[in-house]
């Protein structure tokens, strides 16, 4: 005997994810609640509780649908057009609140500190990206800026690029902070180097190199507490 599939109409209202939301919160609602409120209905055929759940298995989760692109997402029966429209919107929409940063400008009193700032975001990336803060007397950031994209390469991450901008925002400080997309933030011999340089050159110019921090998936390393910077 085939079972028929259950649709929304077939669940009570009080189970229905908006309900959910509205009665328990959103924080309380699961991923696929979510989801299915995003995609509204299902198809003729499947409750939209069942697609948000057959998308999230095919990404294996948030952290891979957080990079769905339109085509990816269309492959998925029951998803065309405007439906992965309004995945992307919603994906899009987190990302930029994600970035947004208090009026009141951050301090950084640690690496914790430092780490914590970009650690949502660069966590996750797919491609290593450099990044400087640019710290007032105070260790309140006053400038981020990305340096570059690609692999750390002491030829491409040239100090005048770096102290330049610092120099330009009239900074009293600097922290440079890359990611390895392996999760893993162990120093490698070519990080160790282009910390030196940075180092160095901080030194001769008076602006200094208060840390080297590499993101990794949740965990981070301080080049400063390993003791490559003095």
């Amino acid at each position: 005997m085939v079972m028929s599939p259950i649709m929304m109409k077939d669940v009570p209202k009080l189970d229905r994810p908006r309900e959910r939301l509205l009665n328990i919160g959103p924080k309380h609602v699961s991923n696929a609640e979510l989801l299915a409120i995003i995609l509204v209905s299902g198809t003729k055929e499947e409750s939209v509780i069942s697609l948000a759940n057959r998308v999230l298995i095919h990404f294996e989760g948030l952290k891979l649908l957080r990079d769905a692109t339109i085509e990816e997402l269309m492959t998925i029966k029951g998803i065309g057009t405007a439906k992965g429209v309004c995945i992307l919107a919603a994906i899009e929409l987190g990302k930029r609140m994600q970035n947004i940063v208090s009026k009141e400008r951050y301090v950084i009193r640690s690496p914790k500190d430092g780490a914590d700032y970009v650690m949502k975001e660069m966590r996750s990336l797919k491609q290593e990206h450099f990044v400087a803060l640019f710290l007032n007397t105070k260790n309140q950031i006053i400038h981020r800026q990305t340096i570059f994209i690609g692999s750390l390469n002491s030829s491409i991450v040239h100090p005048r690029e770096v102290y330049r901008e610092a120099i330009k925002r009239s900074a009293a400080s600097i922290i440079v902070i890359h990611n390895h997309p392996s999760g893993d933030p162990t120093p490698s011999q070519e990080d160790i180097h282009v910390t030196r340089r940075l180092t160095e050159s901080g030194k001769m110019i008076g602006i200094e190199l208060l840390d080297h921090i590499i993101i990794g998936d949740h965990t981070f390393t301080s080049l400063r507490e390993k003791g490559y910077i003095q």
